[in-house]
């Protein structure tokens, strides 16, 4: 009686231990970890920020992000410019526009 009772708190333990585990493993919302698309800001859609993009890269401001990622110097206005690049940029990729 008393073995049969030390195999069930071990097998209990055991399930705990894996209920345990498990749920660590799912807090990403997805099996892969993948949270999933963001949504985009009120009024916003995966057109008008491929269009503020479009607009953005026509002033050349690819070139300024470069420049930028490469530790260059840039006046406030193309730092502006760059800032908001990005910021569009990774509402289009985090909505997952591109897909």
């Amino acid at each position: 009686m008393a073995r049969t009772a030390s195999i069930l708190k071990s097998v209990a333990g055991v399930m705990l231990a894996s209920a345990l585990l498990a749920g660590c493993a799912n807090e990403g919302g997805s099996d892969n970890g993948d949270p999933g698309a963001r949504p985009l800001a009120a009024g916003q859609t995966c057109q008008s920020v491929r269009a503020e993009l479009n607009a953005l890269d026509k002033k050349g401001t690819q070139a300024k992000v470069e420049a930028a990622s490469q530790g260059k110097k840039l006046q406030p206005k193309d730092k502006a410019e760059v800032d908001r690049y990005n910021e569009l940029l990774n509402q289009y990729l985090g909505a997952r526009c591109h897909v």
